[in-house]
């Protein structure tokens, strides 16, 4: 599971000017808000046995919307075709992104889940370049992956696919907010994607939950998910990316799996065994190797609205 396009395209100028005080707020607000994700994720998981990843799913999709829409309050109608077609595969891409994550999380646990996904934007940040630096980030990724779900006959394969799935989604995320952000000022084409999105689940929510009736404390919980994944790390990134160097907020953006392992194993009870650890480290080394070197596109770029 985080920002938008936007806002990161004054972010260098921004950042390149902010004191050592305003610098040290954008850390704490980045650091702040994956955080936040990760608990919120948690939260969304213990309501689980109750309404299912699909209903966590749906009620985080209405949050989203009810916080996002009154905010921007994005023009449906003056939309053009052209505008449309990357605001409706945000569509595609929230939904895909966040049911798979939430899927894998109930196989496989929050930390290796959020860890797998991660592959997403660090593949977008390696396509196309020919050093070998990158090279060899992309083959210690790789290797990072095997060594934490160490195939053999009691993986769970599902599992490991919903969570490459995930990492796909996001990887389509980020390419397609670049279009929206070229495409529609400020945060008109997420607030519109979001909208659009939210009227797709809400008759699923309604079906979905006459199927599973859910407990106050279950609707509770996914609201409680909504806000902390995606309202409070929203407003985090905005904050963190006027203050924040790009390179910086790439590499601080890898501690997502570390807090995930932490609410894992504090409000999950989902502790990781050694291997799972060191495969983590070697894709977040990749990662940070990745945003050191300033390769476009390793940041997060969409979980706190979509995923």
């Amino acid at each position: 599971m985080t920002t938008t396009t936007t806002p990161a395209v004054a972010a260098p100028i921004a950042a390149a000017t902010a004191s050592s005080r305003q610098r040290a707020g954008g850390i704490a607000a980045l650091v702040g808000g994956s955080a936040s994700n990760q608990v919120g994720a948690a939260a969304g998981a213990h309501a689980f046995p109750v309404i299912g990843a699909v209903g966590v799913v749906a009620i985080r999709q209405l949050t989203t919307a009810a916080v996002l829409v009154p905010l921007v309050r994005p023009r449906l109608r003056a939309l053009t075709r052209a505008q449309w077609g990357p605001v409706l595969g945000l569509v595609a891409v929230f939904s895909v992104m966040n049911l798979s994550l939430y899927l894998a999380v109930d196989r496989i646990g929050l930390a290796l889940a959020v860890t797998l996904e991660f592959l997403g934007p660090l593949t977008v940040a390696l396509l196309g370049s020919r050093r070998r630096m990158d090279l060899a980030c992309a083959l210690l990724a790789a290797a990072g992956v095997v060594v934490m779900t160490r195939p053999g006959p009691t993986t769970d394969l599902l599992g490991v696919a919903l969570g490459l799935t995930a990492a796909a989604a996001w990887a389509c995320y980020i390419l397609l907010n670049r279009s929206v952000g070229q495409r529609l000022p400020g945060l008109e084409g997420t607030a519109a994607a979001s909208l659009v999105t939210a009227l797709v689940w809400l008759p699923v929510a309604a079906v979905w939950f006459v199927l599973h009736p859910p407990t106050p404390s279950a609707l509770l919980l996914a609201v409680t998910c909504g806000v902390l994944s995606s309202v409070v790390p929203y407003v985090a990134d905005l904050v963190a990316l006027r203050r924040v160097p790009a390179q910086l907020f790439g590499t601080l953006s890898s501690v997502s799996p570390v807090w995930a392992a932490l609410a894992g194993w504090l409000l999950l009870g989902q502790a990781l065994e050694v291997h799972e650890w060191l495969g983590m480290a070697l894709i977040l080394a990749s990662n940070s190797v990745v945003s050191v070197a300033g390769r476009p596109g390793v940041r997060r770029g969409g979980g706190t609205i979509g995923a």
